[in-house]
Order: C-alpha cells, then structure tokens, then sequence
C-alpha cells in the first residue's frame, strides 16, 4: 500500500486555520507563563518565590492547575475565533465586530500577567480582570450570534475568569501592601 502524501497535505491544509487559530491565543498565555515564571523565582528555584508567600484563598488551586486550565481555555476560545471566522466568510463586514472584540480582549487577557506578576500592582490587576470579563462578555454574546457552538466554546472561560477575579480579589484585600510585604520578604532572606 502506498501512502498518498497529497492527501495528508491537503488534509493538513484544510485543517490550518483551525490549528492557527487555536495556537494563536497559547502563544501569547505561554510567552506570559514563562518569562513571568521566570521573575517570580528570580532568586533561584530552592527558595519560595514572593507569590507563594502572599495570603491566597482558600479555594485557590494549586500552581500546576493554572497552566493546563489556561491552555484548554485559550484552544477552545482560539477555535471559537476560527468558527465564527469560517461562518462569516473571513474578514468580511459580519466578523468584524466578534473577532475585533475577540483581539481586543485576548490583549487584556495577555495584559493582567504582566500586571498582577510584574507590577505586583493587586488593585490594577483587578481593575484590569475586571473590563477583561466585561469584553469577554461582549465576545461570548457577539460570537453566539454569529455560531452557537462558538458562543458556547466560550462560556467556561467566562465562568474561569470569575473564578480568577474572585481569587484576585482575595489577594488584593489580604495583601494590602504587596511592593512592601515582597520587600520585607526578600530583606528577610538576606538577613
């Protein structure tokens, strides 16, 4: 039996938006995920990093939770970008209003790492997390008018982001200071 190339090319080919659009959205969360991985253990892995110090919730999940839960997340709104794109013809008039909504919160998902990990800045983090779910909303609602199941592939990340928010919430109002608690806690270390 020979194996027809031509088939697996054009099967792969007709399969490349889909695989684009769904890798789209991972390459931005992991860039965040490593660079930012990156600063919170600055000071070497046999130390706690200044995050693991700080008062977290109680239904806080594990740090292994975030990156497996983010990457289902982003595929399934990567691809619900891709339905709407192939239901409305590509970048004609109808998908200009979801995929720009689409764009424009996927930048404020991308923006909250570096707010929250870089700026250690609570407050703004969910301030930001806060319009994020707000244009994510917008984006659900605009995408179930165009394709339900592209709607529908989005409603976890919904339910995700206010889980997210809640735990945002929690750090802010139990770390009121966290420039000065990370401080003390690096000063600690070296003393």
């Amino acid at each position: 039996m020979e194996l027809d190339l031509s088939v697996a090319r054009d099967y792969f080919m007709s399969y490349h938006g889909a695989i684009a659009s769904i890798i789209l959205p991972n390459v931005g969360g992991w860039a965040n995920g490593l660079y930012f991985a990156g600063q919170v253990r600055k000071e070497g892995a046999a130390q706690k990093a200044w995050y693991d110090d700080l008062k977290k919730a109680p239904w806080n999940p594990p740090k292994w939770v975030f990156g497996p839960a983010w990457t289902v997340l982003y595929s399934g709104m990567g691809y619900a970008s891709y339905l709407v794109y192939e239901e409305c013809g590509g970048f004609v008039d109808d998908a200009v209003l979801p995929l720009s909504l689409y764009g424009g919160q996927l930048l404020l998902n991308w923006s909250w790492t570096p707010i929250f990990f870089g700026m250690k800045d609570f407050k703004l983090a969910l301030i930001e997390i806060s319009v994020l779910s707000g244009a994510a909303l917008a984006t659900t609602i605009s995408f179930f008018n165009v394709n339900k199941t592209a709607g529908w592939l989005l409603v976890p990340y919904l339910a995700w982001l206010g889980y997210a928010t809640s735990l945002n919430y929690y750090i802010w109002k139990n770390n009121p200071n966290p420039r000065a608690t990370i401080k003390e806690i690096k000063d600690e270390k070296t003393n």
